[in-house]
């Protein structure tokens, strides 16, 4: 393909291609989308535990419920800004804080599918102690455990995996947020070659002020990179250098989490304490990311959980104008919607963690859609909830305007969802460009760019109208994606609607599919009561077509739209100048 892209965005594409695609070429479900395919093996049929892993869980599972509701008070972590020592000890005792870190190191030993069981009981219960966790494990023992030496391991597994010590993951800076890549903190080799000398900051750590192992992300120097590449390395807070500038900083939501600034004077690190291959902490980073966005999943789907059964209790105990809320109709919809796109969240969450527990190649993408479409239903099932239970929800005396600003987050945290919503797009359609450059340089094979409507396994009767639809819905979606590379080529990359909106189909659709798979096992299990399978299959339908709606919606967007109109009136604005007093109290570094 032709390119008008300027120098630097070549340089960002060219740091793009060796961080995710440096390597054999991996395949993968998401990405036969993006082609027009169903690679049905890898969906279908829809995972399930072994059974004696899933009694384990489920033993680990009732323990943690206990646990959640005797020794966790979510309001009291809340109101005091405090996760409890005693709350932190007891999910060490209970072996939840390193629950899939092998025996040998100190862990449980527990697959992420029992795992994320754990973490949805959790999440359903209180955010803060769900993301200190999250923290501790899913994205800060992991990058150890992943990529640690056997002397690391040895040296700080064990009592990390036991929740003696606090562990964290420090990549966030003043200017590198969701640009993970633009991080400043510098490690320079001391002359002797033996350690490394750390200046810079890192600030918005969960666990960082408090933490007693941090994953930390800096630059070294490299031949080939004038600025360097990103190394990652294991430092405590002994190491002369190291200071916490706040342990706790105030914020709105998920208050009983650590949330820390600290800044690296000459912090001297010796080498053996790096953490991966030199120069490729990024890649550690965006793996411990693929498990944390996958917690993220089940925590979301607890929280969700935990506002479906509020949403039903006051629909059928609150009545106005002589009728329950649960007679009409608007309540009887956000009822509704809440239990199929949970289903959904449920139905991705566990696909996905199996794809982590069957050691295959590839599920970035699959866990970037999976935060992206959990933490936005839950910001809405959470808005509904609150607005079923009216004024008596805005108060503090219940947990909901709580559970809002716990949720806003997720939008954010482990990638924004805006920023996830345009890679997800990107990865997939940079396969397909480089399939279409491919076929374009040989005419004769032109055909290949023609795609049918993929085959959808129909094992039960009930799901060949919906097959019917994923399959088109599918073709339809590979055809847009050509018609944006054929339209903007390499010049796709500025187009954020279209990533945007791309994105979004592609996630509904690996959603969609896990939903049809789930449905798909459930039609031929016998072991299920009748009224039990009856609710569910029609709650998953519901989804279905939802969410086959949203996305013929989002296709049609891609040919008539507002967006130049919206670009104008941004401009407009943009140009304004407004006061900016307001800005000055504060850190204002990064504005």
């Amino acid at each position: 393909m032709s390119s008008a892209l300027t120098d630097v965005q070549k340089k960002q594409i060219q740091q793009v291609e060796e961080l995710l695609f440096s390597g054999p070429e991996k395949e993968g479900f998401v990405k036969d989308l993006f082609f027009g395919k169903f690679r049905s093996e890898s969906i279908i049929p829809f995972p399930e535990l072994p059974e004696a892993n899933r009694l384990r869980g489920q033993q680990m599972v009732d323990q943690t419920k206990t646990f959640c509701r005797e020794q966790i008070d979510p309001v009291d972590i809340d109101v005091n800004a405090r996760i409890p020592d005693s709350v932190v000890k007891g999910l060490g005792d209970l072996g939840v804080l390193g629950m899939t870190i092998q025996p040998q190191y100190g862990g449980q030993g527990f697959s992420q599918t029992n795992y994320c069981r754990v973490m949805e009981i959790i999440g359903g219960h209180c955010a803060s102690t769900a993301v200190f966790v999250n923290a501790h494990h899913s994205i800060g023992l992991r990058g150890l455990e992943l990529f640690g030496t056997e002397e690391q391991k040895r040296e700080w597994m064990k009592p990390l995996a036991g929740g003696d010590k606090l562990a964290a993951f420090a990549l966030t800076e003043p200017l590198a947020g969701s640009d993970a890549a633009n991080v400043r903190t510098r490690a320079e080799p001391t002359e002797d070659g033996k350690g490394f000398r750390i200046t810079g900051e890192k600030r918005w750590i969960t666990n960082g002020g408090i933490a007693d192992v941090i994953t930390l992300m800096a630059r070294t120097p490299d031949e080939a990179e004038p600025d360097g590449k990103i190394t990652a390395f294991l430092v405590t807070p002994d190491m002369p250098g190291f200071k916490v500038i706040e342990a706790r900083m105030e914020k709105c939501g998920i208050r009983g989490t650590a949330t820390g600034r600290m800044e690296f004077h000459d912090m001297y690190v010796p080498r053996e304490n790096i953490l991966g291959p030199m120069g490729k902490g990024l890649r550690v980073a965006l793996t411990v990311l693929d498990y944390g966005r996958t917690t993220f999943g089940a925590c979301c789907t607890g929280a969700a959980k935990f506002c479906l059964e509020r949403m039903v209790y006051r629909a059928n105990h609150r009545r106005q104008f002589t009728k329950t809320l649960g007679e009409f109709q608007l309540v009887q919809d956000k009822i509704a919607q809440a239990a199929a796109d949970i289903y959904a969240m449920e139905s991705a969450t566990y696909h996905t963690a199996a794809l982590i527990d069957s050691g295959a190649d590839d599920y970035m993408v699959e866990t970037a859609m999976l935060k992206v479409f959990a933490s936005d239903q839950l910001w809405r099932i959470t808005n509904d909830c609150l607005q079923i239970w009216g004024g008596k929800g805005f108060f503090t005396d219940q947990p909901f305007e709580r559970m809002m600003r716990d949720a806003r987050l997720n939008q954010i945290g482990e990638g924004a969802n805006d920023v996830l919503r345009c890679f997800i797009a990107a990865v997939g359609i940079r396969h397909v460009g480089r399939d279409m450059e491919a076929i374009t340089r040989n005419p004769l094979t032109v055909y290949k760019m023609l795609r049918t409507r993929p085959k959808i396994p129909i094992k039960h009767e009930h799901m060949r109208f919906h097959a019917r639809n994923l399959g088109k819905q599918i073709a339809k979606f590979s055809w847009a994606v050509e018609v944006a590379l054929i339209k903007h080529r390499e010049a796709v990359i500025d187009q954020q609607y279209i990533q945007a909106r791309l994105g979004d189909v592609a996630t509904e659709l690996y959603m969609s599919s896990c939903v049809y798979s789930r449905l798909t096992a459930l039609l031929v299990n016998g072991t299920i009561p009748e009224p039990d399978k009856q609710r569910d299959l029609t709650t998953g339908m519901l989804y279905l077509r939802s969410a086959h709606m949203r996305n013929q919606r989002r296709l049609e967007e891609l040919k008539t739209n507002l967006d130049d109109e919206s670009v104008e009136v941004a401009a407009a604005w943009l140009a304004d100048s407004f006061d900016e007093n307001w800005v000055l109290k504060g850190d204002d570094s990064d504005v």
